[in-house]
């Protein structure tokens, strides 16, 4: 027998991962920033931006395309914002970087989150195959 429903997709459990990586990554960043003293709390921004893509995997959990869509809108969003302190990366290569927590927890935050962006991206796609 086959079953003829569509196949589960992984993206509501993901974007609980990404949320929960993220809010590591934020605090991991403002710690180290702390044990240097340039403490800001903008090195938080990804555990801010981790807290709503929690938000939207419980969502997902119940409504999976509302969830999911919510949560790559703010995964966006979340890249394009990590611009300004992605600025300062020439700086941290060279050794003279400012606030070199930060420059690395954004990078770190955009990779995950493009990542997370191609992800979905391919689920819909997949579902859009299986539905066609």
């Amino acid at each position: 027998m086959t079953s003829t429903s569509a196949p589960a997709s992984p993206m509501p459990k993901l974007t609980l991962g990404v949320g929960g990586l993220l809010i590591a990554v934020g605090v991991i960043g403002y710690l180290v920033s702390m044990i240097n003293d340039t403490q800001h709390f903008t090195a938080l921004i990804p555990s801010f931006l981790g807290v709503l893509l929690l938000i939207s995997g419980f969502i997902a959990l119940k409504n999976t395309k509302l969830g999911v869509h919510l949560g790559l809108a703010l995964a966006l969003l979340g890249a394009l914002a990590m611009g300004m302190p992605l600025s300062g990366l020439g700086d941290l290569f060279a050794g003279e970087a400012e606030r070199p927590a930060a420059v690395i927890s954004a990078l770190v935050t955009v990779i995950v989150l493009v990542v997370y962006i191609a992800l979905g991206v391919r689920s819909f796609i997949a579902a859009r195959r299986w539905k066609g």
